[in-house]
C-alpha cells in the first residue's frame, strides 16, 4: 500500500499534542510552589481536553472513535507478539498496543487531575495527595512506554507515526481515508485553551519578579517620605 490517506483528524491531532504539553508543564511544576497557578491552569486544561476527546470518541471521525480502537486483550497480545516477531500487524488507525496507551492516559490524566482539583479545595487528606502523584507518576510511565512503542513501530512498519500524528497521513487504500479534516473544530479546541489560559493567568498569575517590581515605586515613596 502506498497511497498517503488522511486518518487523524485536526482536533484529535489538536487534542494529542495539547494534551502532551499540558501533562509536561503540569509534571515539571507539579513541586514549585512559584508556578502552583501555573500548574493548576494545567492541570484543569488537562481535565477539558480530555473531557473534549470522551466527546469526540464517542461522535467524531472515523479512527478518532473508541469503537475503531476497542480491542480484546488477545487482539493486544497477538499484535505485541508480531512486534517481537518483526513482522507487526498493520492497522490503519490505532494499533491494540497503542489503544491500551490511550485509554490508560485517559483514565490516568482524569485521576490525576481530579484529584489534584479535590485537594486543591482541600478535600481529602494524605492518601488523596499520594494518589494524585501516583497517578502522575504512572501517566509519565506510560507517556515513556507509549514513545518508545511509537519509534519501535515506526521502525518496524517503516512508517514515521509521529509525523502522521502532525499531519494526518498514513499509508493506505483510499476507501479507508476518512473525508474531513474539520479544522474549524481543531482551530476552535486550541483557540479555546489558549483564551483559557490566558484568562486564567491575568487572573490569578503574575511572572516572578513582577510583583516586586511594580511594588517597587511604594517602597521608594517610603524611604522618601521616611527621609
Amino acid at each position: 500500500m502506498s497511497n498517503k490517506i488522511l486518518v487523524w483528524d485536526f482536533p484529535t491531532r489538536t487534542f494529542h499534542w495539547l494534551l502532551a504539553i499540558s501533562f509536561v508543564g503540569a509534571f515539571i511544576t507539579g513541586d514549585s510552589e512559584r508556578y502552583r497557578e501555573i500548574h493548576l491552569l494545567l492541570g484543569y486544561t488537562m481535565l477539558a481536553l480530555i473531557g473534549f476527546r470522551l466527546i469526540w470518541g464517542i461522535v467524531g471521525t472515523r479512527y478518532a472513535r473508541f469503537s475503531s480502537f476497542w480491542f480484546k486483550p488477545s487482539a493486544v497480545v497477538d499484535y505485541v507478539r508480531s512486534m517481537f516477531q518483526g513482522k507487526p500487524q498493520h492497522y490503519v488507525g490505532h494499533n491494540p498496543a497503542g489503544s491500551v496507551a490511550i485509554f490508560l492516559l485517559l483514565g490516568l490524566g482524569l485521576l490525576s487531575g481530579l484529584s489534584g482539583l479535590a485537594l486543591y479545595n482541600e478535600i481529602g487528606g494524605e492518601w488523596l495527595e499520594e494518589l494524585h502523584e501516583l497517578s502522575a507518576n504512572a501517566m509519565l510511565a506510560v507517556v515513556i512506554v507509549h514513545i518508545v512503542g511509537v519509534f519501535f513501530s515506526s521502525f518496524l512498519h517503516r512508517e514515521n507515526l509521529a509525523r502522521a500524528m502532525v499531519i494526518g497521513d498514513k499509508t493506505g487504500e483510499p476507501a479507508q481515508g476518512i473525508q474531513n479534516h474539520h479544522a474549524w473544530l481543531g482551530l476552535l479546541l486550541l483557540a479555546g485553551v489558549v483564551a483559557m489560559g490566558y484568562a486564567y493567568l491575568y487572573k490569578n498569575w503574575a511572572p516572578p519578579g513582577l510583583t516586586q517590581v511594580s511594588q517597587q515605586p511604594v517602597a521608594t515613596q517610603k524611604r522618601q517620605h521616611d527621609d
